[in-house]
C-alpha cells in the first residue's frame, strides 16, 4: 500500500462506492465515507432495493482488481441461461452463450455490500459513517453538507476530492444541475411500467422449488414476472408491470382477490409456489423503472460523479451493478496513469467512460421489450438457436450481442451494441428473407460454415450503412 496523505470524500456506501473505497484505501489515500442509510450488516434496509442482482464478467473485473473473486464467488448462484415459462406452464431453457463456460450469476446485495464494507474498513485510513445524509456539495470548494439522522445535526466536510457515488437520486448531480455554475445537461427518464418485488420460499426441507441454475421469465408481451434464486432456498421474483396500462396494471391491482385472479390467469405454475403471493405484493412497495444520463461527469479536479449517479438504467440487461463495478476499475486505469492530476483524471475518464454507459443505458431498454415479449416469438427463437450453435462450433469466431455484452469485457459497451445490433438485423433479415434455410442440419460443420460467412457479410454490409447514415 502506497502512503498518500490526499483525503478522498466519498457519498454513497452502496456497492459502487464500497468498491471504490476499498480500492482507494489500497491505494493508500485517507478515506472518509458517508452513507445515508444504516448499516446494513446490522439492519435490514432491503425495502424496495432489489435483493439479489445479476453478476457477470464485467463486474468480476472489480473484484480482481480488489483481490476478491474467490470470496465472492462464494456469494454466486450460477444461471447457466433463461428458463421461460409460458401460460400453460411449459418451460423451456434457453442458455446465454453457446460456450459451456459463459454463465451468469445471482448474488445477494446485502451479502456483496457488505463483504466489501468489511473489506474496506480493514484498512486503518478508510472510515465509513453511517446515518449522514448528503444535503448539497459546493462543488467550487470541494465541501460538502451533511445531516447526522441521529443527532439532527449539519455538518460540513472538506477534501481534496470529493466523488459521488449516491446513486439515481445523487445530491451531488442535484447541486451540479441547481448551481447553474456551468453548462450542465441531465435527463431522466422513466418507463410506463413499474416493478414489485416477491418470494418463492423455499420448500419443507429448504430445498428450491424449481430449477435453481436459471433466470426464470414468464413472458407476456406487455409485461412479465423474473425470478433470480438465493442461496436460502427462496426465489427473488419481480412483477413488471404497467402503472396504468392494460387489462390488470399497478393501478388496479387493488384487492387479493384481483391479484390472485390475474396470476391465476397469466402465470398459474408460478402461483402454485407462491402461497404467500397476496402478502407479498401489499406488503412490499412498487418502484418506478428509469434512465439518468447527464454530462459533465465532474466539475474541475474538485468532483466526480461515477456509478448510478452518472449513469443510472434499467436492470434488464443485469449490467446495472456490472457497469458500475467497471467504472472503479477504468477509473483505476486512469489513475495508475496521472495520479494527483485530479482534473486530468475526471476529465480523461469521463471522456471514456460516457459512451459506453450511455450504451448500455439504450441496450438495456432494448433488452426489456426481448425478455417481456421477443423471447416468446418463433423468428427470435430462431435466431437464439442459430446464434448458440454458431458459439458452439465456432467459440472463438462468433459472439451474440448478449456474450458481447455480458461476456467480452474487453471491449466496450458501445462496441459491442454496434457489433451486436448489427448482427441482430442481420440474421432477423436474413431469416425473414429465407435467405437461411430453416431447418438446418446442425451437425453438418460445413453448412454451418456457410451460415456464419453469410452472417458476418450481412453483419459488415449493415454496419457500413450505418456509417454511411451516421447511425454509429
Amino acid at each position: 500500500m502506497k502512503n498518500n496523505q490526499q483525503n478522498i470524500l466519498i457519498i454513497g456506501a452502496g456497492l459502487c462506492g464500497s468498491l471504490l473505497a476499498l480500492r482507494m484505501g489500497q491505494r493508500g489515500y485517507n478515506v472518509n465515507v458517508y452513507e445515508m442509510r444504516a448499516d446494513l450488516r446490522k439492519t435490514d434496509i432491503s425495502a424496495g432495493r432489489s435483493i439479489n442482482l445479476a453478476f457477470s464478467d464485467r463486474g468480476n473485473k472489480g473484484m480482481k482488481l480488489v483481490g476478491l473473486e474467490k470470496k465472492v464467488k462464494e456469494l454466486c448462484i450460477p444461471m447457466n441461461g433463461r428458463m421461460l415459462h409460458d401460460k400453460d406452464g411449459k418451460t423451456y431453457l434457453s442458455n446465454y452463450s453457446g460456450r459451456e463456460h459463459e454463465f451468469i450469476n445471482s448474488i445477494s446485495r446485502g451479502g456483496l455490500n457488505a463483504l466489501l464494507l468489511d473489506e474496506a474498513e480493514k484498512h486503518p485510513n478508510v472510515k465509513i459513517h453511517f446515518n449522514k445524509k448528503c444535503k448539497s456539495v459546493d462543488f467550487e470548494n470541494t465541501t460538502a453538507l451533511f445531516k447526522d439522522y441521529e443527532s439532527k445535526d449539519e455538518f460540513v466536510e472538506d477534501a481534496d476530492c470529493i466523488i459521488a457515488t449516491d446513486g439515481a437520486g445523487s445530491a451531488l448531480r442535484k447541486s451540479y444541475y441547481l448551481g447553474k455554475k456551468f453548462l450542465f445537461s441531465f435527463s431522466q427518464n422513466f418507463l410506463t411500467h413499474g416493478y414489485k418485488e416477491l418470494t418463492i420460499l423455499p420448500d419443507e426441507n429448504g430445498g428450491y422449488k424449481t430449477y435453481k441454475s436459471a433466470l426464470h421469465i414468464w413472458p407476456r408481451g406487455e409485461f412479465m414476472v423474473i425470478a433470480l434464486p438465493n442461496l436460502d432456498g427462496s426465489f427473488t421474483v419481480t412483477l413488471f408491470l404497467s402503472y396504468d396500462e392494460g387489462e390488470y396494471n399497478f393501478n388496479n391491482l387493488t384487492t387479493p382477490e384481483r391479484v390472485t385472479e390475474f396470476f391465476k390467469k397469466e402465470f398459474p405454475d408460478a402461483l402454485e409456489l407462491m402461497p404467500n403471493l397476496v402478502d407479498d405484493f401489499f406488503e412490499n412497495p412498487t418502484a418506478p423503472l428509469g434512465t439518468v444520463k447527464c454530462s459533465p461527469w465532474h466539475y474541475k479536479g474538485n468532483t466526480l460523479l461515477m456509478g448510478d449517479s452518472a449513469h443510472a438504467i434499467v436492470p434488464f440487461y443485469g449490467q446495472g451493478m456490472n457497469a458500475s463495478f467497471e467504472d472503479v476499475v477504468e477509473f483505476d486505469a486512469v489513475l495508475e496513469k496521472h495520479e494527483g492530476d485530479w482534473e486530468r483524471i475526471f476529465t480523461e475518464f469521463s471522456k471514456t467512460r460516457k459512451k459506453d454507459t450511455d450504451a448500455i443505458a439504450d441496450l438495456a431498454i432494448d433488452n426489456f421489450h426481448e425478455m417481456k415479449d421477443h423471447v416468446a416469438n418463433p423468428l427470435f427463437q430462431k435466431k437464439r438457436k442459430i446464434e448458440m450453435a454458431l458459439e458452439n462450433h465456432f467459440p472463438n469466431t462468433y459472439f451474440s450481442k448478449y456474450s458481447l455484452v455480458t461476456f467480452n469485457e474487453d471491449i466496450g459497451y458501445r462496441e459491442a451494441m454496434l457489433q451486436g445490433r448489427a448482427q441482430d438485423k442481420a440474421i432477423l433479415n436474413m431469416l425473414f428473407d429465407r435467405d437461411i434455410n430453416t431447418p438446418y442440419d446442425e451437425s453438418n460443420i460445413d453448412e454451418l460454415h456457410q451460415i456464419l460467412e453469410k452472417i458476418q457479410n450481412e453483419t459488415k454490409a449493415v454496419l457500413e450503412d450505418n456509417k454511411n447514415a451516421r447511425l454509429d
